[in-house]
């Protein structure tokens, strides 16, 4: 079934937005103070979820987004080295589909702009997955200037190295997107774009135009940071003023013993100006999109792929501010903490602040505008939506292959203001940390300690744990979970030392 936006016989073109290591509140209208105007207009026009998860890291996330399996089942249960072992080979395998695979047989045009990050050798490049044309990243983040070493770029199936003089690369993803757009619009058929920027995963670089916006906007700190977005966060409705904001990391100090606050500050403006410039950048798409009068029926979706990043780089050095290419830096755990206001922990973290994600979907035809939605979603379900309202089949085998079958749900139904019946229960583990959530109930352990429970319909941030309370709660979840790792190939942390050399992908 298509949904009714399909019976007309005019399928939508569907543009899948993904940012990289971006907190939950890190937008305009989840709560920030940074503009991201374009973004902030989607999501009036559309629905914004508040309950909507990833994976907690690159690789993992965009294995699941790709194909609607869970990260293990795809072959990238960690990151996109080959491990030896089929769940954690490093690249998409052959018993999954990609979007763009399934798309494409359902008579789409399908394009990618930006960073892949699930194979880094051929044959498991994007146009060996199902996608026309490609311009991006193969590799995880970059230098914005120019291509870090050991990287690498391509046009479709041929590597290349940035051309033009004042190369930045999130105009770079931006560009030769609004380029495919382009393209695409000349052809009968309708098209499937998905853009994955890199932004704003560090290094801290950006331009000097955006930084001048933010620079001083942060010296009064990350406390008064938190404080503010929360407050607003409870205002727009996107979080419970019942959950309490969860205490500062322990491992930040209190703003008013931070040292080097000049530079502090100038670490979270060039963060803000990397989503600004990306903001801008999807604002170009937008404006495409209405040239080629395909606004109406184009389903736009932007997610992020996990929470803000507490990284330490060896480059973060306090008597050199960051934002030009010969910097290499991070913006800290402070700053993180306040990026994903008013949760606990980062990306590679499976409590709220590692995996929560920002959802915004709009589709003038068939989404009613200014809508927030708490319903629970899983980055498993962008393929299970794609699939829907494009009316393509999700296919038993491909290439020979049986496949996997798909484990997301469409969010269709939520998009037509209906409730949907949700998932029994979603699961998570990257490096050990892992999770289950079934309803209000979350199972949560942070490798290699054990497990707490929480009701996150009374305390999202998870600070109450009922895991004493609750011990047939936490050994049904648990059963639970070990079910599913079972299922889906998942090995205990850490993972065992390969002893022979590593097979060629």
């Amino acid at each position: 079934s298509g949904g009714e936006a399909a019976a007309d016989g005019k399928r939508p073109n569907i543009v899948l937005i993904m940012a990289d290591d971006m907190g939950f509140s890190d937008l305009g209208c989840y709560g920030s103070e940074i503009a991201t105007p374009s973004l902030d207009r989607l999501a009036k026009g559309g629905v914004r979820f508040t309950q909507f998860y990833n994976c907690a890291r690159c690789c993992p996330t965009r294995a699941s987004l790709l194909t609607g399996l869970y990260p293990h089942q795809a072959g990238i249960g960690h990151m996109v080295q080959n491990r030896g072992i089929p769940s954690y080979q490093g690249y998409l395998n052959d018993h999954c589909v990609t979007i763009a695979e399934v798309l494409r047989r359902g008579g789409y045009r399908t394009c990618m702009s930006g960073k892949w990050h699930v194979g880094e050798q051929r044959p498991h490049w994007p146009l060996d997955r199902g996608f026309d044309t490609y311009y991006g990243l193969i590799s995880g983040g970059s230098n914005y200037f120019e291509l870090s070493p050991g990287r690498k770029m391509a046009r479709d199936n041929t590597p290349i190295k940035p051309e033009e003089e004042n190369f930045y690369i999130t105009d770079a993803f931006s560009g030769n997107a609004v380029g495919f757009i382009g393209e695409c619009a000349r052809r009968e058929s309708p098209f499937f774009l998905y853009v994955a920027y890199t932004a704003p995963h560090w290094p801290l670089h950006a331009l000097p135009e955006d930084i001048a916006k933010y620079k001083g906007k942060y010296i009064s700190g990350w406390d008064a940071l938190r404080e503010k977005r929360h407050r607003r966060m409870i205002e727009m409705g996107i979080v419970d003023a019942r959950w309490d904001i969860t205490p500062r990391d322990p491992r930040a100090p209190a703003w008013s013993d931070a040292k080097n606050k000049e530079w502090q500050d100038m670490r979270m403006a060039v963060y803000a100006a990397q989503i600004d410039r990306m903001d801008q950048g999807i604002g170009k798409i937008m404006t495409k999109i209405r040239e080629v009068g395909e606004e109406e029926n184009t389903l736009v979706m932007f997610l992020a792929d996990n929470g803000g990043c507490a990284e330490s780089l060896k480059g973060n050095n306090p008597r050199v501010l960051p934002g030009p290419k010969e910097t290499y830096m991070s913006y800290g755990l402070p700053w993180a903490n306040a990026s994903n206001t008013p949760f606990r922990r980062y990306k590679h973290w499976v409590h709220e602040g590692g995996i929560a994600t920002p959802l915004i979907a709009y589709w003038p035809a068939a989404i009613k505008p200014g809508r927030i939605t708490h319903q629970v979603g899983h980055v498993t379900d962008i393929m299970a939506t794609c699939q829907d309202v494009a009316g393509a089949a999700y296919p038993k085998a491909h290439k020979g292959n049986a496949i996997t079958p798909l484990e997301g749900k469409s969010l269709l139904p939520v998009f037509q203001g209906t409730t949907r019946a949700g998932h029994e229960a979603i699961f998570w583990e990257h490096e050990g940390n892992k999770a289950v959530r079934q309803g209000k109930w979350k199972l949560v352990s942070q490798h290699p300690a054990g497990w707490e429970l929480y009701d996150l319909e009374a305390d999202r941030t998870e600070l109450n744990n009922l895991a004493e309370k609750h011990p047939k709660k936490v050994k049904e979840l648990a059963g639970l979970y070990d079910q599913w790792a079972k299922r889906c190939g998942v090995i205990p942390w850490p993972l065992p030392k390969r002893s022979n050399k590593p097979r060629k992908q």
